[in-house]
């Protein structure tokens, strides 16, 4: 079957980067403060965004992390795929994830939040997603490559599947 990309699923898909940069047992995390009409208003994520024409999931790493923290990521690590469904979204986003624990330069202000670096277990304790628990458990755990699916009514998650299969927050507290 041969789809156009004007009328499919394609047109409510979207690609995008989130990359967790590690140092001295912290992450350098965005508290999204800034921007108006942000599904992550008040959460705090790692750094990363939107794919731009022709990018790879590498390609977008780079640009994101230099334009939001003006870091230069030395070798960051493509650790999985978070499929993000929300009630609140009309799109299916597709978050390539990655940690990065090499960079160059300095941290300066950034346009969608305030750049903080944020002690590892105390992240549980900041506004976030609750499934940004369960794929921070992976990455801490040196899990290989995963698919974790996500689905959120509001801000509640409904549904988590772990490589296909179904896991609860509990499995990952």
């Amino acid at each position: 079957m041969c789809l156009k990309a004007n009328n499919s699923i394609f047109s409510r898909m979207i690609n995008t980067t989130l990359c967790y940069i590690e140092q001295d047992g912290k992450y350098l995390l965005l508290h999204r403060i800034k921007k108006k009409n942000d599904i992550n208003k008040d959460k705090w994520i790692g750094i990363g965004g939107k794919f731009e024409e022709w990018e790879s999931p590498e390609d977008c790493i780079h640009r994101e992390a230099l334009e939001e923290t003006g870091l230069t990521l030395i070798r960051p690590k493509y650790r999985g795929i978070v499929t993000f469904i929300s009630d609140g979204m009309d799109q299916t986003e597709f978050m390539h994830l990655f940690t990065a624990t090499e960079f160059t330069g300095s941290i300066k202000d950034c346009d969608e939040g305030v750049l903080e670096w944020v002690d590892k277990q105390k992240v549980k304790e900041l506004p976030h997603w609750d499934g940004d628990l369960i794929f921070l458990a992976l990455l801490e755990r040196g899990e290989p490559f995963f698919s974790l699916k996500l689905t959120y009514k509001g801000s509640t998650l409904t549904e988590a599947l772990l490589n296909e299969t179904p896991v609860t927050l509990q499995d990952f507290l």
